[in-house]
Order: C-alpha cells, then structure tokens, then sequence
C-alpha cells in the first residue's frame, strides 16, 4: 500500500509507511500548503527543477530532517552551499534504495534559481514504491515521448493542469493517454489566477477514457492497493 498525499501546489508526500519521499516542497509561502516545512518528516527530499514554487523548502528540510536531495546536478550543488545535502544526478539516471527506485525522465519546461542562477534540465520521473510505480511528469508541456513511460506500466501519473506555465487539462488528457497510467492525479493548478482550474472537471472527463483518480484538496490523499 502506497498514500500519496497532496500538501498543495505540486509539493507531495509519498509513503509506503515506511519511506517518506516528499516532492517538490514549496510550502512557506505557499498560499494553498496543507502543512509548514517544521511538520513534514521526509526520508527523501525529490526536486524535479530550481523554481521557487518547487525547490521551496528543500535546504531548510534537509537541514531538519537530514534526508537526502534528490534532482540534477545543478540543483543539489546549489543546494549544498546552502547547506543542504543531495545526490546530484541527470536524465536517465536511477537511485535505488532499499525500498525502491527513482528514474529520472525529461520533462519540456525551464528551470533557473530566483537569484537568476541556472538550475539544469527540468525533469520528471518514475518512481517505484511498496510494489507500486508512480509517474510524476513535473512542471511540462506536452510531448510525444510520454509513450515511453506506458513500457513501465505505471499505477499513477501526476500531471500538471494549470496551463499558462504548463500543459493545461487538454494536453494533459492526450499526455494521460500516452502513459496509459491506471489512475491521475491533477497538481500545479488554481494556488495563483494564472493556472486557475477545474479539477473536478478534469477527473469527469479522464473517467470517460477509462482512466481512474481524483482532484485532491490540500492535505487529502489517495491510497495505491
């Protein structure tokens, strides 16, 4: 059994009850966060690009916690002058741990530090946790090689449908098609104007396709059996 918990924006708690993988952490100063850094325990810290509204908390968490920062290169350098600790890596890597994997794949989007520094490639990825796999693709445009995340048949895929900044709920819809994923979740949506959205519109329409899952609020979550 895996919870995925939705702390608001794209910020994430995974667990198999065990390991704690949070994604994403922009809570302090995330008007729609389900939770404060100070609340979170976290095992593994996972970025998937520099900006604010996704490297957010990670240093500070890192320092509470002392769980590893997952993410390019680029990212976990900058995050160790400040006094986090990571393992850098790039697209196309894995990290294994005793509970599981993480993969790296790419994902369509820029990715800079607020002090204008350049923060590598943007990425999504595929993690597999407690027997479950779970695809999230990070902040992304649309793009045909989402194909190839259908060959690891995954339970799970979180996407972006804020538009604006990202792929809306249309791209997103023909995105969940191509991963052929047993369930969505929707994230990245409705915590400023610019990517306001329907959730629950987006949900009604990826069942007609077949397709499970939910909108979740912050702080709610959905289980994997």
């Amino acid at each position: 059994m895996v919870e995925v918990r939705f702390l608001g924006h794209s910020a994430l708690l995974i667990s198999d009850g065990t390991t704690r993988i949070v994604v994403d952490p922009f809570l302090a100063g995330n008007p729609k966060a389900a939770l404060q850094p100070n609340q979170v325990q976290a095992s593994l810290i996972v970025l998937t690009h520099a900006h604010g509204d996704h490297y957010g908390d990670s240093v500070a968490l890192s320092r509470g916690t002392g769980a590893p920062i997952i993410s390019n290169y680029e990212i976990v350098s900058y995050a160790e002058k400040q006094g986090g600790q990571g393992i850098g890596m790039n697209l196309g890597g894995t990290h294994r741990f005793k509970e599981g994997w993480l993969k790296w794949f790419p994902a369509w989007h820029s990715s800079s530090f607020s002090d204008g520094t350049y923060g590598g490639l943007a990425q999504g990825f595929i993690l597999e946790l407690g027997g479950k796999r779970i695809y999230n693709a990070g902040d992304t445009a649309l793009f045909s090689d989402m194909a190839l995340v259908a060959t690891y048949n995954v339970d799970l895929a979180i996407l972006p449908i804020g538009d604006h900044y990202t792929m809306g709920p249309d791209d997103a819809l023909k995105a969940l098609e191509l991963t052929r994923a047993r369930q969505v979740l929707p994230v990245h949506y409705n915590t400023f104007p610019p990517i306001s959205q329907d959730g629950d519109a987006f949900i009604r329409r990826a069942r007609l396709l077949g397709m499970g899952g939910e909108a979740l609020k912050p702080g709610e979550s959905l289980t994997l059996l």
